[in-house]
């Protein structure tokens, strides 16, 4: 499991995406289901080498660094998650208390809050999704489109489409991360929960989407494939577990050699396997402590979020005036006129 926290704590930088291989149209039929193009051995090498060096630099364990040089496309897909995860959680918790800081992130992630919920879910989340859409895009060596059956994934590779494959990438996040059925501890157990929450999140957002081919538009021959829905769907969902998260009492299972399990909610009910799920209450976030910056200069909206994301202390306005153009016309061809406008703007931080 050290893996989801480490991606909760990267300070990796931010990486784009590989753009998927040119080429997929004009196929006979008869082509191998591959999207590596013909690579000069000298280029291999060396991408091969960055591979491996990429692995060696982050903090892995000691498995998951040799799992991760045995897949070539592994460390990108890491990286992509690092960027996919953090970004959704700023963008979720940008009007809270609590906004996804990196500072005293590592104390937050020691602890049982809803936030460590959301962490985990949302990291798991953003590894699965990935790793799925790494092996549609062709940047990992041991897997490709999707082959859920009756998708007929051959033809539809044919026709320019590949599927995100998230039954393998499945397969692969839960080797990397060593998951197994029970944790030894209430912690290790809750962890893994909401670790599984957040693939489960992601498997929801799966859809069958179909494509027509013939002449002048008809279903002539019709295509399906399976498509993940955007990531920000994703962390949308999360964020309203995030508000409906349960605090969780844990009990012994004697079945399962002594292993702790969840047990009903202090809302009365057994937590589903959908539901985030945390063990103690957490701080208000106002102040600087161990686990945030506190709000103060936070910038926040008047008429919404103010009030709460200041707590009580007020906040401070600012007015300055801002330039922009406006009254555009266009005329022919292709030239647009616009006037300069100003605009006094106010800007509203939480007071210390």
């Amino acid at each position: 499991m050290r893996l989801v926290g480490v991606l909760c704590l990267q300070l990796l930088p931010v990486i784009h995406l590989l753009h998927p291989t040119e080429g997929y149209f004009g196929l006979t039929g008869k082509e191998p289901l591959s999207h590596y193009p013909a690579v000069p051995p000298q280029a291999g090498a060396a991408a091969g080498r960055a591979h491996l060096k990429q692995c060696d630099l982050m903090p892995l364990t000691r498995r998951q660094r040799r799992l991760c040089r045995k897949e070539p496309g592994l460390a990108e897909a890491l990286r992509e998650a690092v960027r996919l995860g953090f970004g959704e959680c700023q963008y979720q918790f940008r009007s809270e208390r609590w906004n996804c800081s990196q500072q005293g992130r590592s104390s937050l992630l020691k602890r049982g809050f809803k936030e460590t919920a959301f962490l985990y879910a949302v990291s798991a989340a953003a590894l699965t999704h990935a790793l799925a859409k790494a092996c549609s895009a062709g940047r990992m060596e041991r897997c490709t489109c999707d082959d859920s059956p009756g998708m007929e994934s051959q033809r539809a590779w044919q026709w320019g489409v590949c599927g995100d494959n998230l039954r393998h990438s499945t397969r692969v996040l839960q080797s990397f991360l060593g998951q197994k059925r029970g944790g030894k501890d209430t912690r290790a157990t809750v962890d893994l929960h909401n670790t599984n929450a957040g693939i489960k999140a992601v498997k929801s957002g799966l859809k069958t989407t179909c494509k027509c081919h013939g002449v002048s538009g008809s279903c002539a021959v019709r295509t399906c494939w399976k498509q993940l829905s955007p990531f920000h769907e994703t962390g949308s969902l999360l964020k309203v577990r995030y508000e409906s998260s349960l605090r969780v009492l844990s009990t012994t299972n004697e079945a399962v050699g002594g292993h702790e399990t969840l047990g009903h909610s202090f809302a009365g009910r057994f937590p589903r396997s959908t539901d985030l799920v945390y063990l103690e209450e957490s701080p208000s976030f106002c102040r600087p402590t161990r686990f945030s910056p506190g709000t103060a200069g936070r910038s926040c909206s008047r008429e919404t979020t103010c009030e709460s994301m200041c707590c009580g202390r007020g906040y401070n306005t600012q007015s300055r005036l801002v330039t922009f153009s406006c009254h555009c016309q266009v005329h022919w061809c292709c030239h647009v006129e616009c006037q300069k406008c100003i605009q006094q703007q106010e800007t509203y931080t939480c007071k210390p």
